[in-house]
């Protein structure tokens, strides 16, 4: 039992090993399963699968034609949950992503029908197409994972997780998303095209439309759920803490970066450091996690002064640059 006069929770029971061992073959069933349909790419499939177990979610900037759909599709059937697509417009409104009320005559009431977004896993294609009011409606149910209609409440099942695509090439008609909207998204990261024996690979199924492969569920909806509880789980030393707020910090004061990472982008590392801990079969968290996750966590959420972005630099180069000045811990603490 908890004590309600206590400031902090009670203890938390830390992942044991066992745990660790049988989390990272679930984790490891999972993108195997995602790249039968995603050949070549199992740093991107794990980054979403980090994101879904992170309970957060994952901005995909890449050109057409690369996979983004069809990755959402094999996330949602690996885990046995719904899926929906969202094609982004200048002329969506909120309520097509949301839900509307529609007056039932038969009942002389306003009956609300769901929208896309209550679905497991959310495909948000070319989100930076709509208006800024759409934008900001599929945002705040990432954030809240829930909306309100009528003065009712209406929550998103568990697990959630909306797949953001945004085209680099064509910016045309297209609403930047704003840096605290950017801030919502857990991770960033490209698919890219495949290597050439990849390439082959897929050309040699080329007579199998993607839509109509179907993956077997590796796990359920509810396994999902456990799993991201579990995550919480693992265990993070004070030095690994100190790092992350060290490369955090560093993002504010670097020369190139007009707007750096906030303590929310520290939260969202260590989560994401967690999750691919864990799926490393380890229930404490090592540097090297953090990072591998450096760049897709905190990229995004940097804004450079614009004559350095003249000069060509990049948020990416950045990130490395700090990894490289930034010293990890030599040593933690004992689990």
């Amino acid at each position: 039992m908890v004590d309600g006069t206590t400031a902090f929770p009670a203890q938390r029971v830390t992942m044991t090993a066992e745990q660790a061992t049988w989390y990272q073959d679930t984790f490891a069933r999972l993108v195997a399963n995602v790249e039968n349909v995603l050949v070549g790419k199992t740093f991107v499939v794990r980054l979403g699968f980090v994101a879904l177990l992170s309970e957060g979610h994952l901005l995909l900037e890449d050109s057409p034609g690369t996979g983004k759909t069809s990755l959402a599709r094999a996330i949602a059937q690996s885990v046995e949950g719904s899926s929906s697509r969202i094609q982004f417009t200048p002329d969506l409104l909120p309520g097509d992503i949301t839900g509307v009320s529609i007056y039932d005559q038969r009942s002389g009431a306003f009956e609300f029908h769901l929208g896309p977004v209550f679905a497991n896993i959310v495909l948000a294609d070319e989100i930076n197409r709509a208006s800024p009011k759409t934008q900001a409606a599929l945002l705040e149910v990432m954030e809240e994972r829930h909306i309100t209609a009528d003065g009712v409440e209406h929550s998103v099942d568990a697990p959630f997780m909306v797949i953001a695509t945004q085209n680099p090439i064509e910016q045309a008609g297209t609403y930047r998303l704003p840096e605290a909207q950017l801030d919502r998204f857990l991770l960033k990261a490209s698919i890219g095209y495949p290597d050439h024996a990849s390439t082959l690979r897929i050309l040699e199924s080329a007579g199998t439309r993607s839509h109509e492969v179907r993956l077997d569920p590796v796990i359920g909806a509810q396994q999902v759920v456990e799993l991201a509880r579990l995550a919480r789980t693992v265990h993070v030393d004070p030095t690994i803490n100190d790092y992350v707020s060290r490369l955090v910090e560093a993002t504010r004061t670097a020369t190139e970066v007009r707007l750096g990472g906030s303590v929310r982008a520290a939260l969202a590392l260590i989560r994401a450091s967690k999750t691919l801990a864990a799926a490393s079969g380890r229930h404490y968290v090592i540097p090297d996690d953090v990072k591998a996750l450096a760049e897709p966590v905190l990229a995004h959420r940097l804004v450079l002064d614009p004559e350095a972005e003249f000069d060509g630099v990049t948020t990416s180069g950045v990130i490395s640059q700090i990894l490289i000045e930034t010293p990890p811990p030599s040593d933690r603490q004992a689990v």
